[in-house]
């Protein structure tokens, strides 16, 4: 049976938006879903190790502590760099399961990514206030602020 690719997206997903009790249910499913080989090995160790990696984002030697989410140059360099080791014929099928789970999830951010629509800086808008100059006992916040000389 192939990686159920929808659940691996969606745990994806869930885990890097920090949804880490939906993720964990997620990932089991995957790992029922799963045969046992190595490749299938290194690609469940490497997504629970994204899990672990997310949650202790404080942890200064882990790959996401540093990792900026909106770096898409950064993030398909990386993506690039796992897909090299996934096809190299040197690297052990545990080893190639491993990188392979990582470049999906470089593909999944930049997805992520393009699909969060850009906003506009917001334009500032002029407030006037308006003062009533005749009755003196009225205050308003006119009074409060001071002049600015225009």
């Amino acid at each position: 049976m192939p990686m159920p690719k929808t659940l691996v997206t969606r745990y994806l997903q869930l885990i890097i938006n920090r949804k880490f009790t939906e993720g964990l249910r997620e990932l089991e499913r995957i790992k029922s879903k799963m045969q046992k080989t190595e490749w299938n090995r290194g690609y469940y160790k490497a997504l629970y190790g994204m899990y672990l990696s997310l949650k202790n984002i404080n942890d200064n030697y882990s790959f996401f502590s540093k990792f900026d989410f909106n770096d898409m140059p950064t993030i398909q360099k990386n993506r690039r760099e796992f897909l090299e080791h996934t096809r190299n014929g040197l690297h052990a099928d545990y080893d190639r399961g491993y990188f392979s789970a990582w470049a999906v999830c470089m593909n999944i951010i930049i997805k992520m990514n393009k699909s969060i629509p850009k906003s506009e800086p917001k334009k500032e808008k002029k407030i006037e206030i308006e003062t009533i100059k005749d009755d003196k006992s009225q205050a308003t916040m006119a009074n409060y602020y001071p002049k600015k000389n225009n």
